[in-house]
């Protein structure tokens, strides 16, 4: 395990799967999507969901809902989100504390999201992080989702740095591509997918206790997979 250490100019967070584990919940809904229409479908495909816009996410699989379309289905999984009995979100460990310490050594953090505004605060606010973050960009700011990198460019532009004085943090594919192709260093967390999933990060973590921040400010990465 080798001991990365960067200038931290800048953080920006994905937020599901990254800041908190809402992945099992979410593949929960999109499969009681898919059962509902009778549409086949298996874990490789539930996890081609994770960290992009849902309503995207869907027009690739519309062959499989004969006259529906996105956006009705988007709001049908939507539904299922009132369940008591879907799985319940954990914090990321180390997520919390590794935006608290960048916010006291005055660190800019954002967040860049797929998920909605009202989704992306409400779950912010649950962790206690929302007011200490300089940006959120959700899927309602931004025209193209993620594997795109215009969320990522926004926030760079938001935090007042070049984006590549800053460092990302994502879990998935899509967003470690967006912000890559935004010129970010790029973190990567193998919370909900597996470490060859995020080839294309240039660190790999296991979760956020491998990131700590020292004065300076740096950040102190125990890379598992260098890239």
């Amino acid at each position: 395990m080798e001991l990365i250490r960067l200038p931290a100019r800048a953080a920006v967070f994905d937020l599901d799967g990254t800041l908190i584990d809402t992945e099992p919940r979410n593949r929960v809904m999109w499969a009681r999507l898919f059962d509902a229409h009778g549409a086949p479908h298996d874990e490789a495909l539930l996890a081609s969901f994770a960290g992009r816009r849902g309503r995207e996410a869907l027009v690739d699989h519309l062959h499989l809902f004969p006259g529906r379309t996105a956006e009705e289905l988007f709001h049908e999984v939507l539904g299922y989100g009132d369940d008591p009995d879907l799985p319940v979100p954990d914090p990321v460990p180390g997520a919390v504390e590794l935006v608290r310490e960048l916010h006291a050594l005055g660190v800019p953090t954002a967040v860049v999201t797929s998920g909605m505004r009202g989704y992306a605060h409400g779950l912010l606010a649950d962790l206690g992080v929302r007011e200490l973050l300089k940006l959120i960009v959700t899927a309602d700011d931004v025209v193209v989702g993620k594997p795109d990198p215009e969320g990522f460019l926004a926030a760079a532009r938001g935090l007042g740095v070049p984006p590549h004085e800053a460092v990302a943090f994502e879990d998935a594919p899509a967003g470690v591509a967006a912000a890559r192709d935004a010129g970010m260093t790029v973190v990567g967390i193998t919370t909900t997918q597996p470490s060859g999933a995020l080839s294309a990060a240039h660190h790999v973590v296991a979760d956020l206790r491998q990131v700590t921040v020292t004065p300076g400010p740096e950040l102190r990465i125990r890379d598992t997979e260098e890239s």
